[in-house]
């Protein structure tokens, strides 16, 4: 950066002594306007501001870049833990930058395209998804950090609480496996009230060919048995109605069922039930979306990606497995009705509770 500014230095100088010399030979002959002009054309013609600019623009950019690299080095090498937390927000942002360049191109495009959300291919729908669900847990940080000084606060919070405080582009690789590990025991813990709900439901219904067919399905999977999507579809008219519907069931079956899609259970029925079928059509329409890609199109993370959003514990399970479970996930939800929300979210435990215990080849 010294060099570049005796570079601009020198060059205004010259162009300065230049016009001096020449004012000093022409004051005689020329008038004052006509000189003023002719001083002007020659400071055009020896300095170009715009590329001066340019020129230092380039030389400060590259002096921080070094700067920046030597810091990271430094860090490296004498704080080694607080580099890898350094370098995770540093690529957190990046990629959140990115996702958020993204999503608003996707948005452009369905404003001036006049695209209908729901016919959107399958990753852009899962990006808006996600970023969707990165954003609102984003916003109670983004609140705190608003008064003055409480930057200092909110990185004490992320650095103490990262899984409830940070999203998922903060995470190391090794937070990531933790997390998920975390989010996943909390839903298990669920599976079996859920389970218990629906065979109580069985026990007060009048139809008895369909009370045979749901008491059977919950001892099937108490049993430890994985269930056929056969089964399900059996029953699949007790929940697109009374008792089982989405607006019909009791408000602690749904608030099991709200801690299989990660939300919060502590709201009124009505509001967990509206909550409910929203997230479980927007899955359903993902499963389309998938189909219409096709599920060999899918790379090994994005199945486990998406594996892991529907139920499943996919920690334990090769990729081959994960497309073996998901072929039949989209067998099961291809064929469901918008009005049996509730069957597909009661799915999210059925298909997966015990799908880790099969033998796989």
């Amino acid at each position: 950066m010294a060099l570049s500014y005796m570079r601009v230095c020198g060059g205004a100088s010259m162009t300065f002594l230049c016009g001096i010399r020449y004012m000093g030979l022409t004051a005689g002959l020329c008038r004052p306007k006509l000189a003023a002009t002719q001083l002007r054309l020659c400071l055009v013609r020896q300095y170009s501001p715009s590329q001066a600019r340019y020129g230092l623009g380039q030389s400060i950019a590259a002096r921080l870049k070094w700067a920046n690299e030597k810091y990271e080095r430094f860090l490296q090498r004498r704080f080694p833990r607080f580099f890898i937390l350094y370098s995770t927000f540093m690529r957190g942002f990046r990629l959140f930058f990115e996702d958020a360049r993204e999503v608003h191109r996707i948005r452009i495009r369905i404003i001036k395209n006049g695209i209908d959300p729901r016919k959107l291919p399958y990753r852009d729908m899962e990006k808006l998804r996600q970023f969707h669900r990165d954003m609102i847990k984003a916003i109670p940080l983004v609140i705190i950090s608003i008064p003055p000084f409480a930057n200092y606060l909110v990185f004490v919070l992320m650095y103490l609480y990262p899984r409830q405080l940070l999203i998922r582009h903060f995470w190391t690789p090794q937070q990531l496996l933790e997390f998920r590990a975390v989010y996943h025991a909390q839903r298990v813990q669920h599976h079996q009230p859920l389970l218990g709900g629906l065979k109580t439901t069985a026990s007060h219904l009048a139809h008895e060919q369909l009370k045979n067919r749901l008491t059977e399905l919950c001892s099937k999977v108490q049993s430890g048995a994985h269930p056929v999507v056969s089964d399900l579809h059996a029953v699949s008219t007790l929940f697109s109605g009374p008792p089982l519907g989405i607006r019909r069931m009791g408000a602690d079956q749904m608030r099991h069922l709200c801690t299989l899609l990660f939300l919060t259970p502590r709201l009124p029925a009505f509001w967990m039930s509206q909550r409910l079928n929203s997230h479980a059509l927007e899955l359903m329409h993902l499963d389309r979306a998938i189909i219409n890609l096709g599920l060999h199109q899918l790379s090994d993370v994005e199945l486990k990606e998406a594996c892991y959003v529907r139920g499943l514990n996919v920690e334990s399970l090769s990729p081959a497995q994960c497309r073996d479970w998901m072929s039949q996930w989209l067998q099961f939800s291809v064929h469901l009705k918008e009005s049996e929300t509730s069957l597909y979210l009661h799915g999210m435990m059925l298909l997966t509770v015990n799908y880790q215990n099969l033998p796989h080849s």
